[in-house]
């Protein structure tokens, strides 16, 4: 574990409705729920409040790619917000594939005894945090970070 770099994480699961936040403890041991944001024009605004009230080492956005690892129109998505993200944040933003995330998130759900009807306010959440824990253990387990960096967009001289 001497190669994991110590620092609270966000992880985030973009949907096309709501995006699920996550967070992680500054060792990495627990990814936690946070909130479900609407997703609209004020998504990055919120993220931007969240960050600032976390100071993460790094924001993780899912990257859905499709079973066979190609591009989706999803996965596309999750790069443009990605983008902006990293753009408007000032923290360094990485995609880490998520590609079971949510499949994850419904079935440990549904395995709790709660309906789908019942869980779509959190599922995005759930979701954010297997992703979230995903990447953690996939950088213990290598010493290396996570998904590939997203390029902050250079400012306008």
């Amino acid at each position: 574990m001497s190669d994991f770099r110590r620092g609270v994480r966000l992880g985030v699961d973009v949907g096309r409705a709501r995006i699920g936040v996550a967070r992680c403890d500054p060792d990495g041991l627990l990814a936690t729920p946070v909130e479900t944001i609407p997703r609209s024009d004020a998504s990055i605004s919120r993220l931007r409040e969240l960050i600032a009230e976390d100071e993460p080492l790094e924001v993780l956005v899912g990257l859905p790619l499709s079973l066979s690892g190609g591009d989706t129109p999803s996965t596309t998505d999750a790069r443009d917000f990605a983008a902006a993200l990293a753009a408007a944040s000032g923290v360094p933003v990485r995609l880490v594939d998520e590609r079971l995330s949510t499949v994850s998130a419904h079935a440990a759900l549904r395995d709790s005894g709660r309906t789908q009807r019942s869980s779509r306010s959190i599922v995005d959440q759930v979701a954010a945090v297997v992703l979230l824990q995903q990447a953690l253990d996939v950088e213990k387990s290598t010493g290396r970070p996570p998904g590939l960096p997203v390029p902050a967009a250079e400012e306008p001289a």
